[in-house]
């Protein structure tokens, strides 16, 4: 079965490409359709068309589409995080972890429907009354990452429909398994045709095509920082609002007062969960040196033990990595780190795991400085780098030097260090005796520097990215 496009209302395509499951190469997901630059450029069209009647469309009728959208995939959470967990390589729980939190950004953005809400002040000439209130942008381009196939297309799409925006949605060419699988579900749930479009493809042909069109009046992008320079230089061309979620290299600080079962488990979980490949990954673990030995003999073991698989098995709790691309990456820094001076303690190598699969054991470096490439570049992948420090001040330091500024953590039982942490770190979300990565649905998401730009994604932060305000006059 060819899983096609939909453009305009119409399911089109007639050739495809097969989607791999990653923990067993002979597995094929599905075959995906590609769609043509044409293809794309008729689906601008089609959302643009929509954007008039959409736009003006009663709250009812959206709250009712993404509420019943948010049920289905509640409902069919086990068979799409199955779906998700084959094609991208998360442990089954994950996979069903990410589509309940799909399913509930969907929930939350059919009550932010009914929360539409304005102001209206008194001017300061008597007798005039001014109102301020939002509009949908108008048409929307969507281009999402391969790492969370289902969560971060949800946090898009789901507050651009609800603003009364039309969508243009390319999803990553290497799993489109989930996005069409909720593409699907919003079709039926009764949205309009040409509302939300959805053209799988190759960036280079589908991305491109999208960020040459003046019709398309905002571009919301998640992936890698050359992209996302690429996004911007079209935008500024065109006078298009834009937003960027891009690399993050995250630290977690571990100081000496910290309770090392919180510490290591906090680490762990957030460098190799998930196969390392999240944004909010911790990547660089800095360590105080009153507690750096025992805390990295106690992580090594954690990360040794640590049990790879096929990502459906029972027992699993790190899949493989996404392909045989970013597999090579890993390797390759691997080398980078141990020919810097960093010392490899654990893992790092390519395993056989019973398949055909993308199998690589999270590796952990010891020994490593902040000015190493291991410990400056984004690396994806389960390989974390420990860096010592003297003390608090040192740490903080440490963590804030980086181009990159999406996500930190510390661990601590100190008040006063987490509550200076808390104030001083550089990174847009911080999180004390928790890992770096894992987030709320209902708050918003984001970085600084160099890790994102415009306005935060989920919650009601949204509203400031998919739509304009407007000020209104009004004389008796």
């Amino acid at each position: 079965m060819l899983h096609k496009n939909l453009i305009g209302g119409e399911w089109v395509g007639a050739e495809g490409i097969e989607n791999i499951n990653p923990s067993d190469l002979g597995d094929v997901v599905g075959v995906y359709a590609r769609a043509s630059a044409e293809e794309t450029q008729q689906a601008i069209a089609a959302a643009r068309a929509a954007f008039r009647t959409w736009s003006r469309s009663g709250i009812l009728e959206r709250h009712a589409i993404l509420r019943k959208t948010a049920d289905e995939i509640l409902a069919r959470k086990q068979e799409l995080g199955e779906l998700l967990s084959r094609e991208e390589g998360k442990t089954l729980a994950e996979g069903i972890g990410e589509v309940t939190r799909a399913g509930q950004i969907f929930d939350f953005f059919a009550g932010e429907t009914l929360r539409l809400a304005g102001e209206t002040l008194p001017s300061v000439r008597p007798g005039i009354s001014v109102d301020i209130t939002r509009e949908p942008v108008g048409v929307v381009g969507i281009i999402t990452p391969w790492n969370f196939p289902i969560a971060i297309p949800a946090w898009k799409i789901a507050p651009a429909l609800a603003y009364g925006n039309t969508v243009v949605f390319k999803p990553a060419d290497l799993v489109p398994g989930s996005s069409w699988a909720i593409i699907d579900i919003l079709a039926r749930a009764g949205l309009p045709g040409g509302v939300l479009n959805l053209v799988m493809g190759k960036g280079s042909v589908v991305g491109q095509t999208m960020l040459d069109s003046p019709d398309i009046d905002a571009i919301t992008f998640t992936g890698s920082v050359g992209t996302g320079r690429r996004v911007a230089e079209s935008s500024i061309r065109f006078g298009r609002r834009f937003q960027l979620e891009m690399g993050g290299k995250n630290p977690t600080v571990v100081l000496d007062d910290a309770d090392m079962k919180v510490a290591v488990e906090t680490v762990a979980q957030s460098a190799f969960f998930s196969t390392g490949q999240r944004c909010t990954a911790t990547s660089r673990v800095i360590v105080s040196e009153g507690i750096h030995d025992r805390f990295v003999a106690a992580l090594a073991e954690r990360t040794a033990g640590l049990r790879v698989g096929h990502a459906l098995a029972k027992d699993t709790e790190i899949g493989p990595v996404v392909d045989a691309t970013q597999l090579k990456q890993d390797a390759d820094y691997i080398e980078i780190g141990k020919s810097e001076g960093a010392k490899l303690v654990t893992g790092g190598d390519k395993i056989d795991s019973g398949t055909k699969g993308h199998f690589f054991r999270p590796a952990l470096f010891t020994e490593a400085s902040n000015s190493m490439r291991i410990a400056r570049e984004e690396i994806f992948g389960p390989v974390a780098a420990v860096i010592r420090v003297k003390d608090y001040e040192e740490a903080l330091a440490t963590a804030n030097d980086t181009e990159f500024g999406l996500s930190a953590g510390i661990v601590t039982t100190s008040l006063k260090h987490s509550q200076h942490f808390k104030r001083n770190s550089e990174a847009g979300m911080v999180m004390v005796n928790l890992p770096t990565a894992g987030v709320d649905f209902h708050v918003p998401f984001g970085g600084r520097k160099g890790s994102s730009y415009g306005p935060r994604e989920q919650g009601r932060y949204a509203a400031e990215f998919y739509t304009v305000v407007k000020t209104a006059y009004t004389a008796p």
